[in-house]
C-alpha cells in the first residue's frame, strides 16, 4: 500500500530545469540509526508530484510575494499531508498532530497549545479531558497569519518525524519536510523493514 502512496505522491529531486529524477540512492540513515555518507539534499531541489515546496513565503510573506508560488506551496503541503495520513493509517500509528485534509486547504491540529492552565484545582485527568481544545493551524498562507502557517508546517514535519522514529530512522531535521517524507517512503519500502 505504501508503494502505491509513493507512486501517487512521488518525491523526486530536481536535477536541472524541468528535469526530475527518482532519488532511490538518497538515504540519510539506516534502520540502525547509522548516518550514511550522503549529504542532505537542498529542500528546494525536491519536488512532490512535480511541485516545489518553497518555505520562504511562510517566513517572509509580503504584499509582493508571488501568489502562484504560495498556491503551489499550499498544494504541495496538501499532498504531503495526505501522504502522511495514508502512511500513518497503513502503519497503524496514531499521529500526534492529527490532520484535517482539504487538499491545498488542509489543517493540522495541536492539542497541547490550548490547554488552559487556570484549571489547576481539578485533577489531572479531569483537566486534560475537559480543557484540551484542538487548535487548528493552516497548511496554507492565503488569508492566514504567517506565524500560524509556519507552525503548521513545523507540526507536519513533527508527524513525519514521529513516523520515522517508529521505523527506527533519524530525521533530517525540522526544515526538511520533503526530504523526511522521501526518507520515510524509502525506509518503509526497504527490505530491512519488510523482512522484520
Amino acid at each position: 500500500m505504501i508503494s502505491q502512496v509513493s507512486l501517487l505522491y512521488p518525491v523526486k529531486i530536481l536535477v536541472g530545469p524541468a528535469q526530475e529524477q527518482e532519488l532511490e540512492s538518497y538515504s540519510s540513515s539506516s534502520r540502525l540509526g547509522n548516518p550514511s555518507a550522503s549529504k542532505p539534499v537542498n529542500q528546494g531541489s525536491l519536488t512532490i508530484l512535480g511541485l516545489n515546496l518553497t518555505l520562504l513565503p511562510f517566513t517572509k510573506m509580503s504584499f509582493f510575494t508571488d501568489k502562484k508560488e504560495v498556491q503551489r506551496s499550499a498544494t504541495a503541503l496538501g499532498y504531503v499531508a495526505h501522504a502522511v495520513s495514508l502512511i500513518a493509517s497503513y502503519l497503524q500509528v496514531p499521529l500526534r498532530y492529527p490532520l484535517r485534509l482539504g487538499g491545498s486547504r488542509s489543517y493540522i491540529n495541536d492539542h497541547a497549545s490550548s490547554i488552559d492552565p487556570a484549571s489547576s484545582d481539578l485533577s489531572l485527568d479531569t483537566t486534560l479531558s475537559a480543557n484540551v481544545k484542538l487548535a487548528e493551524f493552516p497548511l496554507f498562507l492565503e488569508g492566514q497569519d504567517t506565524t500560524r502557517a509556519a507552525y503548521a508546517v513545523f507540526l507536519l514535519n513533527k508527524d513525519i518525524e514521529q513516523l520515522l522514529n517508529f521505523m527506527g530512522v533519524k530525521s533530517l531535521g525540522p526544515r526538511h519536510v520533503l526530504a523526511n517524507l522521501k526518507e520515510l517512503l524509502r525506509s518503509v519500502q526497504s527490505s530491512e523493514y519488510i523482512d522484520t
